[in-house]
């Protein structure tokens, strides 16, 4: 009796543990482009270690930074092959899968960052929730900064940016549309071959966030930034749903807090990198001009333009952008 009891209470308990407990564990493979050793791969990092302690080794984070799992394209293959089971990109890539995703990186929409971050009080968990209805949950939204063009030569009107060759990220709708809108002829190349292109002066302007033109050494080439921001770029932490649901309720409770602050973290740091990237630019001698206002002024009304096709085309809810221009007309009658 005493032996059965033992089986009972001790050994059987135990062999649970050994073989049910382990087949639960869930190990996320992440993949992204940010080079490891970056601020972003860091609070990753830390976010993972963080979870995996307080779901005692139920959920686990690997992560593949500086792009070994390939381009964004690649990596969403892989993620619906279920070789990859999220990735850290940014949300332009996500939008094939949700279109509305893309809703920040309209053109020449916002004035400045004050108003990024009222509309972005409004509308992020709206954004994040469509991107979980299409098949990902968004673990948060992190600032990448505000695009502007740089060049080898000054560029303060159209005209100018007509005379040169610029870059337009492949498989990118949205800098496509707005190149066409333009008038300027396109030259799409994957961003690790960006820097090759100023080289050879095989392109001569190119667009991203102080951050990324330091990041990626773009800052020994170009001259000139234009001062006018063109869009706003963000990053997305986001898990493929499949993969998230076989992850216990009580622990995806874990991953979206933790994660959430995590992402929260490295999107205020964005920030003040991007201010420092700037100052960093202007010290190296690269000059920030000012477009005239009536130059500005045709630039958006072309971008108006731009981004209506975008949503004539099917690429934006037409909702969706009228309730981001209801905040912006809100918030600048608050802020003449």
């Amino acid at each position: 009796m005493k032996f059965f009891f033992l089986m009972r209470t001790v050994f059987v308990p135990l062999l649970f543990l050994i073989f049910i407990s382990p087949a639960q564990a869930v190990t996320l493979k992440i993949a992204t482009l940010s080079p490891d050793g970056s601020f972003w791969m860091q609070k990753l990092r830390e976010g993972g270690d963080e979870i995996a302690k307080k779901t005692e080794g139920r959920v686990k984070f690997k992560f593949y930074p500086g792009g070994v799992m390939g381009k964004d394209k690649d990596v969403l293959r892989k993620i619906r092959l279920h070789q990859l089971h999220g990735a850290a990109i940014t949300g332009n890539t996500l939008s094939h899968i949700y279109p509305d995703i893309r809703l920040y990186t309209l053109l020449l929409k916002f004035h400045g960052l004050d108003e990024v971050d009222y509309v972005r009080q409004k509308m992020d968990k709206e954004l994040m929730a469509g991107l979980e209805q299409n098949g990902f949950v968004s673990l948060g939204l992190a600032e990448i900064g505000m695009a502007y063009i740089m060049s080898l030569e000054p560029v303060q009107e159209l005209g100018q940016m007509r005379s040169r060759k610029a870059w337009v990220p492949e498989n990118n709708k949205l800098a496509l549309v707005a190149l066409e809108a333009f008038s300027i002829s396109p030259i799409p190349l994957p961003i690790r071959d960006v820097l090759m292109g100023l080289q050879t002066n095989m392109i001569d302007i190119v667009a991203g966030s102080p951050v990324a033109a330091l990041a990626l050494q773009w800052h020994t080439k170009v001259k000139y930034v234009t001062d006018l921001p063109l869009s706003y770029i963000f990053g997305v932490l986001a898990l493929d749903q499949k993969a998230f649901n076989k992850i216990p309720k009580q622990d995806q409770a874990i991953v979206r807090s933790v994660m959430g602050r995590i992402i929260k973290e490295v999107d205020q740091q964005n920030r003040q990198d991007n201010i420092k990237a700037k100052d960093a630019m202007i010290k190296l001698g690269i000059q920030f001009l000012k477009p005239t206002k009536q130059a500005a002024d045709e630039l958006r009304k072309i971008s108006i333009i731009a981004n209506e096709k975008l949503v004539k085309d099917g690429n934006l809810s037409a909702n969706t952008v009228k309730e981001l221009n209801k905040h912006l007309a809100d918030y600048r009658k608050l802020n003449p």
